[in-house]
């Protein structure tokens, strides 16, 4: 069964939808993402939080506005802070390195 990953940033414009993007459709992953921000192309939502395996925050204060609003969602749930700031361009190539470093030191250890 594939671990779900759900991947958080502001607007999900960019960090967010490209972290989606690469993990999705990998025999080992499911991927989804989802925004802070009352503007962002999808809004995070309880239903989202509960639907994954873990949570990935792009920066410290998604995941302080994620702890606010959805405690008990999280309660049982990994929560990462990815510490990648808002810098890049959907699927620049400084990115997916970026964020392949940062979420791959995470996922070891996850079901295969």
């Amino acid at each position: 069964m594939a671990t779900k990953l759900l991947f958080i940033c502001s607007r999900n414009e960019i960090r967010s939808l490209t972290a989606e993007r690469m993990f999705d459709g990998s025999p080992r992953f499911q991927a989804r993402s989802a925004g802070t921000q009352p503007q962002a192309r999808v809004r995070v939502t309880e239903g989202l939080i509960g639907w994954a395996d873990g949570v990935f925050a792009m920066e410290k204060s998604h995941v302080a506005k994620l702890r606010e609003r959805f405690p008990e969602a999280l309660a049982d749930k990994r929560l990462v802070c990815l510490r990648i700031p808002d810098d890049y361009a959907f699927m620049q190539p400084e990115l997916v390195e970026a964020l392949t470093a940062a979420v791959g030191e995470h996922l070891d250890g996850w079901p295969e």
